[in-house]
C-alpha cells in the first residue's frame, strides 16, 4: 500500500465534550491511531456543547436518577470497565462545572497559537508524545475525572499552561479578542452540518464515514485503513 504524504494525509475531525466520560475513556485509542498511523492521517480536535450547560443536562435531567451524584455514580460504573484510566468519587458530586464551554474556549485557544506556529505542532517526548495542544486536552480530562478539578476555572486553566510551559498571556489573548469564541463557534457549526450525535465521534472521507460512541479501536483502525487503501471509499460507483 502505498502511504500518502503528509500534505495528502486524510484527515479525521474528532468532535468531543471534555466533560464526557467516553470521550477520556476513548483517548487511549486516539493515541494509539496516531502512534500507529503517524503522518497518514491528520486528527482535527473540535469541541461540542453537550455539558453546556451542567444545571439543566444533570442536575434537571438526571433528577429522578439522583441528579449530580446520581450522575457521579453513573461515571464511576462507567470508569470501572477500564483499567487505562481512574476517576475520583468526587468527580460530579462535588466538582461540578457549571459548563463545558470555557474549557472548550481556552483549548481552542491553545489550537490557534498551534496553528499560528506560535507553539509546536508535533509531538512531544515531555509531552508522551502528544503534542502541546493535545497535552492539554489530555491534562484537563485528567484534572477533572481524575483530581476532580473544576477545570472551567481560570485558576485551573492558568495551572494547565503552567504545568506544560504553554504561554498564559497569549492564550488569554485569544480569548480576550474574540478568536477563540470564533473558532469554537466553527466547531458548533461544523457539529450541525455533519449531524454529529454525542461525544465522542470520528468523521472521516469529508463527512461520508461517522464513528460515534465507544468503538472499539480495531473498528476505527478498520475504517482508517480502507480509506487508505481507497480515498474514494464511500463516493457514488457504478460497481
Amino acid at each position: 500500500m502505498t502511504k500518502p504524504s503528509e500534505d495528502h494525509a486524510i484527515t479525521i475531525d474528532y468532535f468531543t465534550d471534555v466533560l464526557c466520560i467516553w470521550a477520556y475513556g476513548a483517548q487511549i485509542r486516539i493515541d494509539q491511531l496516531e502512534k500507529e498511523f503517524g503522518s497518514q492521517i491528520k486528527i482535527t480536535h473540535r469541541f461540542i456543547p453537550l455539558f453546556a450547560a451542567t444545571a439543566k443536562r444533570i442536575g434537571e435531567g438526571w433528577a429522578e436518577r439522583g441528579g449530580f451524584e446520581g450522575f457521579g455514580e453513573h461515571t464511576l460504573e462507567v470508569a470501572r470497565q477500564w483499567d487505562h484510566v481512574k476517576v475520583s468519587p468526587a468527580t460530579w458530586r462535588h466538582c461540578r462545572p457549571a459548563s463545558s464551554v470555557m474549557i472548550h474556549l481556552f483549548l481552542k485557544a491553545i489550537q490557534l497559537l498551534e496553528n499560528e506556529g506560535k507553539i509546536p505542532a508535533t509531538p512531544q517526548t515531555g509531552f508522551g508524545q502528544r503534542t502541546p495542544f493535545e497535552a492539554a486536552v489530555w491534562r484537563s480530562r485528567e484534572l477533572f475525572f481524575e483530581e476532580a478539578q473544576d477545570i472551567c476555572s481560570s485558576t485551573i486553566q492558568q495551572r494547565i499552561a503552567t504545568e506544560l510551559g504553554l504561554p498564559y498571556e497569549q492564550i488569554r489573548a485569544r480569548l480576550d479578542n474574540g478568536e477563540a469564541y470564533a473558532a469554537l463557534h466553527l466547531d458548533h457549526e461544523a457539529q450541525h452540518e455533519l449531524q454529529i450525535p454525542g461525544s465522542p465521534t470520528l468523521v472521516m472521507n469529508n463527512g461520508r464515514q461517522r464513528l460515534y460512541g465507544n468503538l472499539g479501536y480495531r473498528v476505527i483502525k478498520a475504517n482508517v485503513e480502507e480509506l487508505l487503501r481507497d480515498p474514494r471509499s464511500g463516493e457514488a460507483s457504478w460497481c
